[in-house]
């Protein structure tokens, strides 16, 4: 089992490093096609921190193992909104304010996710043709990204007549290549710990495996609030969570049907959605205090406790 445990640790690692490469070369491309940095930062930032859950989800459904999937999703949600947005604003120990409009329409998308996500699995089952309505919803979010226009961004303006990042380019390929071979060793080792300890694989997901592939949010955040730049990180999480309800289902059944275990439909999925209702509540007065921060990580860690003793 020791064998086992460093197996999921280092293609974890692994897993991490080439989403982080992966999301630094996507952002120079970004700004490259003149993309305004709100863009930048929430749409490509909080979809590259997701390829670990995205590719890992995808290779658990077509290894026969879609309870990793289910689990991987609502487990990253949860984690993104009370762990990593919690850590982050209780750790910088001052209110933030959240000022800008397009943070509420996000918040707006976010409900609506996780609404979209509780009807497709209350069955305990996923289909690739109701997760496809998910792929649509998130085409609608997409196009309302890349048509906002925030306003002049110098960012933009300085790369008008840069070269095509070449190199960029090279480490995106290298890095998805890194994240396939990542996620297909952390399923691997994966189930075989929860064989040897007797534990849904499920759970293993919802809790280990989604706090170890939220690793990026978590950094990202951490470093977006300490620069003062509070509403991208937010916007990161918010992106995140999105992107896991609508494209991983949508993208993953192409591989098989996800079967929904029964733990999972009747006490992680409502839990999911009181977490994702909760957030949305308390950011309505466009502040968060750190003491909302850590109420936030105090409700992860009742959350992980309670899903272990399901």
């Amino acid at each position: 089992m020791l064998i086992q445990f460093l197996t999921f640790a280092i293609a974890l690692a692994i897993l991490l490093f080439s989403a982080k490469i992966f999301t630094n070369a996507a952002e120079k491309i970004g700004a490259f096609f003149k993309l305004p940095s709100f863009v930048i930062g929430i749409f490509i930032v909080g979809i590259g921190t997701s390829l670990p859950e995205l590719v890992s989800g995808s290779l658990s459904v077509m290894r026969q193992h879609s309870e990793i999937a289910i689990g991987n999703i609502i487990g990253a949600n949860v984690s993104n909104l009370l762990l990593v947005t919690g850590l982050g604003i209780a750790l910088h120990r001052r209110t933030i304010v959240l000022g800008s409009n397009y943070i509420f329409i996000d918040l707006h998308y976010l409900v609506g996710s996780f609404v979209v996500f509780g009807i497709m699995a209350y069955d305990g089952r996923i289909d690739f043709g109701e997760a496809f309505m998910g792929l649509v919803i998130f085409t609608i979010y997409t196009v309302y990204l890349l048509k906002s226009d925030p306003g002049e961004d110098a960012a933009v303006e300085s790369t008008r007549k840069a070269k095509f990042p070449w190199l960029a380019g090279l480490l995106l390929l290298g890095a998805t290549v890194g994240i396939y071979f990542g996620a297909e060793y952390t399923i691997q080792s994966l189930s075989k710990i929860a064989k040897s300890l007797g534990v849904p694989s499920s759970i293993i997901a919802l809790t280990l495996l989604s706090l170890g592939t939220t690793l990026p949010e978590l950094s990202v955040n951490l470093r977006c609030i300490s620069q003062g730049k509070a509403e991208m990180a937010l916007g990161n999480v918010l992106g995140s969570c999105v992107f896991n309800c609508l494209v991983i289902p949508g993208i993953a059944t192409m591989f098989g049907p996800i079967l929904v275990p029964t733990n999972i439909l009747y006490f992680s999925l409502p839990l999911m959605l009181v977490f994702g209702l909760l957030f949305y509540l308390l950011t309505q007065d466009k502040r968060m205090s750190p003491w909302e921060g850590a109420l936030f990580v105090c409700l992860y860690v009742f959350f992980v406790v309670k899903t272990v003793q399901v």
